[in-house]
């Protein structure tokens, strides 16, 4: 699995934004593993549909505390890629470990599914079986009388007919 993201601001109260993308290798879809979601120590921001924060208010406010967090979630096997958009708070600091942080979280978790999911290695089985000794010696004489009358009478038949 590859996690690439990227966070970007403009310049002034603008909030930053978190655009990331979680590709699937091959083997990791042929293997069919469950998609793993954690709830991430991102917070989400009040108001998220507003590209800006003005000094004061929301996330910018002295009482404000990201209670709330974002779901961060692996892509299902099947279609192995998957992207996301989080406003992520404005801060004075311009740091946000936390996203690094969650990325790590859901890496760690998405790999103990991959191992377990591949210690349950590949299986080719096949067998046979035939028909038991007690029933051939059942029928055994009956077969064998059926192939003598066969063998006898084929003989006699072509002979009347011509």
């Amino acid at each position: 699995m590859k996690i690439n993201w990227t966070i970007t601001k403009k310049r002034g109260n603008f909030r930053p934004t978190l655009n990331y993308k979680i590709t699937l290798e091959a083997f990791e879809k042929k293997l069919a593993v469950n998609a793993v979601s954690i709830k991430s120590t991102i917070p989400a921001v009040p108001d998220p549909h507003q590209g800006f924060c003005l000094p004061g208010t929301n996330e910018r406010s002295p009482q404000w505390k990201g209670s709330n967090c974002h779901y961060l979630s692996v892509p299902y096997f099947k279609k192995g890629e998957a992207s996301g958009f989080i406003r992520l708070p404005f801060r004075e600091s311009r740091e946000y470990p936390e996203v690094t942080a969650s990325f790590q979280t859901l890496r760690d978790a998405y790999e103990t599914v991959v191992r377990q999911a591949y210690g349950h290695g590949p299986l080719n089985l096949t067998d046979e079986l035939e028909m038991s000794q007690g029933t051939k010696q059942e029928i055994a004489a009956t077969i064998t009388a059926a192939t003598l009358f066969n063998n006898f009478a084929a003989p006699q038949a072509m002979e009347i007919r011509q």
